[in-house]
């Protein structure tokens, strides 16, 4: 008689963990790919030569490139972005918003102690635009930048244990992207096309191949620059996405992401992951 009651126990206790995790499992499916996200990778308008492969710089101010940046905005906007997020420290916030309230009240290209950063780059010239146009208060700073990028390290690792296939490969990936890029801004390739190419799956996945593979190989078994690279580039770019995702409200459906285009490669994966995120590919949105 015990041994029944102990059965009738067990099933019970069963079925009722079995109960609460179909319910959990239907919740998280009714919530699924709820909020998305235009997640723009981009080259820096002002090119300050800050990052590791150096490109040709691009005439944002031409009027080609103004005209193209009004038609990128206008279709932005009906998109209807409810918020949108730009490459700028989260910490320096208050300095993002007295510019933008400059850009609002027509102040901004008027202020003649601007250097060519806040004139040029793409944070001024495409998300204040298209934040402007979608009448949003404020743009959010969510960059973090308390990491290290210890790239030359990790080459000077890669030459002193003789990897010369492993060297190769870092300076044809750089080589073949530089190339590429500058042959495409000499001929004369319009800002939407440089976009386009640089939001490309292709040039995702070399980006995150090279950031997240190749860096791990180099150097000595007991060597970690490499990881460490890896790491500091990942716990850069999660804490982005973490302050995307801490300013994102309930009621924000559709978000837009204005990043550089290595970062924008990361950040793809963390959507991938997430059941809750989906991408809006910026190509759909330019020929809806």
């Amino acid at each position: 008689m015990k041994n029944n009651i102990f059965l009738i126990l067990i099933t019970f206790l069963i079925f009722s963990c079995s109960k609460k995790q179909e319910k959990k499992e239907t919740e998280l499916n009714d919530v699924t790919n709820s909020k998305e996200v235009l997640l723009i990778g981009t080259f820096h308008y002002n090119n300050p030569g800050a990052d590791v492969v150096k490109t040709k710089s691009f005439n944002i101010l031409s009027e080609k490139s103004q005209s193209e940046l009004d038609e990128i905005s206008s279709s932005i906007k009906n998109y209807n972005p409810t918020k949108i997020f730009v490459e700028w420290s989260y910490k320096e916030q208050k300095e993002l918003d007295s510019l933008y309230q400059l850009y609002i009240n027509d102040q901004y290209f008027t202020n003649d102690n601007f250097s060519g950063f806040y004139l040029k780059n793409e944070i001024f010239q495409l998300a204040f635009r298209t934040a402007k146009e979608n009448n949003l208060e404020k743009v959010y700073g969510i960059d973090y930048t308390g990491t290290n990028f210890p790239f030359d390290d990790v080459m000077s690792d890669v030459i002193m244990n003789n990897q010369s296939e492993l060297e190769a490969k870092i300076e044809k990936g750089i080589s073949r992207f530089t190339q590429e890029f500058d042959s495409k801004i000499e001929s004369g390739t319009s800002l939407t096309e440089l976009t386009t190419f640089l939001n490309s799956a292709e040039m995702r996945s070399f980006s995150n191949y090279f950031h997240n593979d190749l860096m791990l190989l180099a150097g000595s078994p007991n060597d970690f620059t490499g990881p460490l690279l890896t790491a500091e580039w990942y716990k850069r770019n999660l804490y982005m996405w973490s302050l995307i995702q801490k300013h994102t409200e309930e009621s924000d459906e559709r978000i837009m992401v204005l990043v550089g285009a290595s970062h924008a490669a990361m950040i793809e994966l963390f959507i991938k992951e997430n059941k809750l995120w989906k991408e809006k590919k910026l190509e759909e949105v330019l020929s809806e």
